[in-house]
């Protein structure tokens, strides 16, 4: 019966796999669960003593380091956020007050007709010095104190300032042209070789613009200490011209037509009165000095169309207009008479 031959076959079963070896894999798999069985007794007990409220703060972040980060992070932002739209704001609001500031003082200086060296000058320092204490009071707002700041600009001023010790030189000079006064904007000076109109003074240097149309730019520091010619410093200035004319020549008479062309010409000024004098006997001309006084602003024009105005009033009257000429005289009785050749 079938029943009957159960027991028999599991015992056959059971007699086989006693005989079949175990190899080492099963033993290391057998072991692995074992271990794997503690670990789990081990979590299970852990899980037992667990209080269910350490459970709660772990899972809501209650007493961790990522909840005290967070709160500081949090309480930084919510301290420094408004400090930081504050300063955005003082400063939006700083430079467009300094703006108009800048406009009210060009037109202040504007009316009260100041030079124009002195009002671009004092526009560019009101402006950087408000900036700077806008900058300052900016970060203060911020939370970095002013008093150590400006420290740090002082100790760094000093290496500044010795490193740039000429530009200082420059600043100092600037401010020495504006107080003294040895020239303004529209001036025609002379510096050494630079000669030119003052087109414009700024901090640290000057602008001169000659009549070549180039542009000069002069330190401020060499025209404080230096000597220099300020052609233009009053309203009327005088134009020296040299006219000649040949020896033999009337001179009465050439006087009376150089008079007569300084009479014409109405930019001449006849007060002061002109001077006309024989200034120089030539070794083949005599000279005339005149000295002619003329608005500034005509000097120019005078002086290139005078000389051209006395030459034409001299051939008009025939007066001789001299040259550079040697005469040579020889007398016969003094020149030697070659001997006549022998045959």
């Amino acid at each position: 019966m079938i029943v009957n031959d159960q027991p028999e076959q599991m015992m056959a079963a059971a007699a086989q796999a006693a005989a079949t070896p175990i190899s080492d894999s099963t033993i290391i798999t057998d072991s692995n669960i074992v271990q794997k069985i503690n670990d789990l007794k081990s979590v299970s007990d852990s899980l037992k003593h667990i209080d269910p409220n350490e459970i709660k703060n772990v899972v809501t972040g209650q007493n961790t380091i990522l909840k005290d980060a967070l709160s500081s992070l949090v309480d930084l932002t919510v301290a420094f956020v408004p400090k930081m739209i504050g300063c955005i704001i003082v400063l939006w609001v700083g430079f467009k007050l300094i703006k108009l500031l800048k406009k009210a003082l060009t037109r202040l200086l504007e009316k009260r007709n100041a030079e124009a060296s002195l009002k671009t000058f004092l526009t560019s320092l009101v402006d950087v010095l408000l900036k700077v204490m806008l900058i300052i009071m900016a970060m203060d707002i911020i939370g970095i104190k002013a008093t150590s700041f400006i420290a740090i600009l002082g100790a760094a001023g000093l290496a500044v300032g010795m490193a740039l010790q000429g530009t200082l030189q420059n600043f100092a000079g600037g401010v020495i042209i504006l107080l003294l006064k040895p020239f303004k904007v529209g001036d025609y000076i002379e510096a050494g070789s630079y000669k030119g109109y003052v087109k414009e003074i700024r901090i640290f240097h000057t602008i001169i613009r000659p009549f070549n149309g180039r542009i000069i730019i002069v330190p401020n520091s060499e025209l404080a200490t230096k000597s220099l010619i300020n052609h233009t410093r009053d309203n009327v200035i005088r134009l020296d011209v040299v006219c000649s004319v040949a020896y033999g020549t009337d001179l009465d008479k050439a006087r009376e037509v150089i008079m007569e062309v300084i009479n014409n010409d109405p930019l001449i000024l006849k007060d002061p009165i002109p001077k006309i004098c024989v200034s120089e006997l030539n070794s083949s001309s005599v000279d005339y000095s005149l000295w002619l006084w003329v608005n500034v602003e005509d000097y120019w024009t005078l002086w290139m169309r005078i000389r051209e105005n006395i030459y034409k009033a001299f051939y008009a009257n025939n007066i001789s207009i001299p040259f550079p000429q040697v005469d040579v005289h020889l007398d016969k009785a003094d020149i030697p008479v070659p001997p006549m050749p022998e045959n």
